[in-house]
Formats: C-alpha cells, structure tokens, sequence
C-alpha cells in the first residue's frame, strides 16, 4: 500500500468517529465522507469500500436502524457525485456537489422515513408531510457538509502540498 491511500483512508475513518461525538442532528460527516472519498480515490471500488466500511463501523457504534438501506444509498449517490468532483477540485464544482449531495440524501432517506417509520400516512400528501418534517434537517445537512467537506478537502490539499508522497494518484 502507497502513503496516499493509507492517508485517505485515515481520514475518512477518523472524520467518521466524529458521529460519535455530540452533534445536532444531521451536522455529521457522512456525505463529506462520500463526496471526499469519490473525489480522492482514483480507484473506484476503494471509492465506495473506504466511506463504506467508515459508515458501516461506526453505525455498528451508534446503533443499526430501519431506514439504513435508504441512508447507504443516498450514500452510495453521494460517492457517484464525488466521482464528478474528481480532479477538478474547484470551489464551485465542490459547492454543487455539496448542495446537490444534501438535496439527494434528504429525498431519499425522508423516503425512506414515510416507508418505514409508521409515522406518515401512506399517501402524497403523508409523503409530503415527512419531507415538511425534514426541513430542518435538510437545513443542518448543508452546514454539516459545508464544514465537513471544508475541512476534508481543505485539509488534504494542503498536507498534499506539505508530503510530495500524498500528490501521487492512488
């Protein structure tokens, strides 16, 4: 294994255990940890199995629940976004795959709420109810991305500039 790769996957499994930390609700890592590892890794399947594996262990953590199907695939989306970022890691483009990685998330795992919680009736109008009720989430999801990816892509361009053994492709 290569310094860049042991290095990212690092990050990404470190920027995890932040779940654990008290947080409000949906100001985590976890698109940040998708969107990074879809940009970063020039492997594909690492891509995917790095942030994966980060989730996976620190959802054992916290507690399994009944919408994780909808989360890993709001994920797994999120991943295919970071792919787009790739090697044009300009501010903008980061900023789009930000926005757009929280509007995805919040439409499939507020989905995945109306399917599986019992709480919202099994209607349009109960599936708009779960997306009103997610509002704030989706507002918590933006600044927790926005810092998250700050801090992700931010922080590994600048070690990249500061350990020449990081700048080459993994």
């Amino acid at each position: 294994m290569n310094a860049r790769l042991i290095t990212l996957s690092l990050i990404i499994f470190t920027i995890a255990m932040f779940r654990l930390l008290p947080h409000p609700p949906n100001v985590s890592p976890v698109a940040a940890m998708a969107l990074f590892g879809g940009a970063w890794f020039s492997d594909k399947r690492v891509a995917f199995l790095v942030p994966f594996l980060a989730l996976l262990l620190s959802d054992f953590l916290l507690g399994l629940h009944n919408t994780m199907v909808y989360v890993y695939a709001g994920f797994a989306l999120t991943v295919v976004i970071g792919f787009w970022i790739g090697k044009n890691m300009k501010f903008g483009r980061i900023a789009i795959a930000v926005i757009a990685s929280s509007l995805l998330f919040f439409m499939i795992t507020n989905f995945g709420a109306w399917v599986t919680s019992g709480l919202y009736p099994m209607t349009a109008e109960g599936l708009l109810q779960a997306y009103v009720a997610g509002i704030p989430f989706l507002q918590n999801s933006l600044l927790g991305n926005a810092v998250f990816v700050t801090l992700l892509f931010g922080g590994f361009t600048l070690l990249q500039r500061n350990v020449p053994a990081l700048a080459e492709n993994t």
